[in-house]
């Protein structure tokens, strides 16, 4: 696929990064042309120097021959003219743009119509992380949960810990000490590197980090039996209040006690007038030691560090982590630090591009893919994809999963039957009529038949297999 995209920072360059070791043809575009030669001379990419809203810019990037455009510039006016430029002028097939105002985004009308700035997705990766915590504070027990199936199935990754119902049992004896709920364990880490291959004999052992899927309605019990509940997360301490930070703060309102610590004091007199009366906002550093001691750091359910700056967030969870904070999360923008501290002392590393690689790669992936999410900081990959097709012209259909040849290490997890298929009318009507209460969770089992129409939920050890996979849902030429 040739891609172009327009900005290289943080998420241009982690995007870049992402689709670039897939074979794509990547260009990307930006103002700084010392950025840029850093790129090329790690990446394998090519790099033009200039102002992206410019035709003849585009035009000398290539943007006649691109099948897929994506604007991270800083301004958000930049990336909604270049995706209005690239699609009036070159053509270009989908076109999606970084937005940072809620206007912006919520303006369907001005954002995605043709005549309007012609922008086939809307990506915030502020969005995507505050999207992200709120899911993490919800289940205090998880390192991450993802959703599939319009919300009715998640993959869930927690650490294994002594104590749990399945810790130290075997794959096999699960349906037995948990009956009472259907789940798959589709991939362990064991000392930062995955098993190869899981069994009936494998054994969950402390320190695992497992990957689970099931229905969201279960997802509590899932936790419950890989380690001790902890409790509901009732106080919070924020340290940064920008963009993320008063995001956060707004969709927690009234759920939980919050402190929000920030160095800026404009900033923290827009936060006050912001935020309800009963969010304590402090002027200060959340790397100060008497400072944290002052404001009961020790008692915090969860303390968040997530200011810009990755040092001072390592720093401010350190710190915390020490002093008694049960549980502490870092935003991390440098991959090289995320790798580093996840699962040390600090519980979270998440990588904010990260949050968001996942929404450009649906448009990427092959085939009828409806979601995307990258694993383990990008190594890992899990992908939800429509079986289309028959017996005869698609590898997939119709097919025992054990009958379906499967790249190692690949497991389908689930399959999400009776949702609205889209591009099939009749399937959409149906599901007009009979609503979400027909829609079925299946955890798949190695006699479970897939079926057209089903929407199947793929684990992938390494991102290297994507075109393995991708090719088992291709519909052959005989079908139409």
């Amino acid at each position: 696929m040739n891609i172009l995209i327009l900005g290289a920072g943080r998420v241009g360059e982690s995007v870049a990064e992402s689709l670039a070791s897939e074979a794509n043809d990547i260009t990307i575009i930006d103002t700084d042309p010392l950025r840029l030669a850093a790129l090329q001379d790690r990446l394998d990419l090519k790099g033009v120097a200039g102002n992206g809203i410019q035709p003849s810019v585009l035009r000398e990037a290539g943007i006649e021959d691109a099948d897929l455009f994506i604007a991270c510039a800083p301004l958000d006016e930049t990336n909604l003219v270049a995706c209005k430029v690239a699609h009036q002028m070159f053509n270009v097939p989908t076109t999606i743009a970084r937005l940072r105002s809620p206007e912006y985004q919520d303006d369907a009308a001005l954002t995605t119509a043709r005549d309007g700035f012609a922008v086939d997705q809307v990506i915030c990766p502020e969005d995507s992380v505050t999207r992200t915590l709120h899911k993490l504070i919800a289940y205090p027990e998880a390192l991450q949960v993802l959703e599939f199936g319009e919300g009715l199935l998640s993959l869930v990754a927690v650490r294994a810990v002594a104590g749990g119902p399945l810790v130290q049992h075997a794959l096999a004896e699960i349906p037995q000490l948990v009956p009472a709920t259907d789940m798959r364990i589709v991939a362990i880490y064991r000392q930062d590197n995955a098993l190869t291959e899981l069994t009936g004999t494998t054994r969950i052992e402390p320190g695992d980090e497992v990957f689970v899927l099931a229905a969201t309605e279960k997802l509590r019990h899932v936790l419950g039996a890989l380690r001790k509940m902890d409790r509901p997360v009732k106080r919070i301490m924020i340290a940064g209040g920008g963009k993320v930070g008063l995001r956060l703060a707004r969709q927690l309102r009234g759920e939980v006690q919050m402190k929000i610590l920030e160095v800026d004091r404009k900033r923290c007199d827009y936060l006050a007038s912001q935020l309800p009366a009963d969010v304590l906002i402090l002027n200060g550093d959340s790397t100060d030691e008497e400072l944290m001691d002052d404001e009961n750091v020790q008692d915090m359910d969860l303390f968040l560090a997530l200011t810009s700056d990755d040092e001072d967030n390592i720093m401010a969870c350190l710190l915390a982590k020490r002093m008694g904070a049960r549980r502490v999360l870092a935003l991390i923008n440098r991959k090289a630090y995320a790798d580093l501290v996840q699962g040390t002392t600090i519980d979270i590393a998440l990588s904010p591009s990260h949050a968001v690689i996942g929404e450009l790669l649906a448009y990427v992936r092959r085939g009828d893919v409806e979601a995307v999410h990258s694993l383990r900081r990008g190594a890992a990959e899990a992908l939800e994809a429509i079986v289309r097709g028959d017996k005869g012209s698609c590898k997939m259909a119709g097919r025992r999963i054990e009958e379906i040849a499967l790249p190692r290490g690949v497991q389908i997890g689930a399959i999400v039957r009776g949702l609205a298929v889209p591009g099939d009318e009749d399937s959409l009507a149906l599901g007009d009529k009979r609503g979400d209460a027909a829609a079925e969770v299946i955890i798949a089992h190695h006699d479970t038949v897939v079926q057209t129409g089903d929407r199947v939920i793929v684990f992938m050890p390494s991102r290297k297999q994507v075109r393995e996979v991708e090719k088992l849902f291709q519909v052959s030429a005989t079908f139409f």
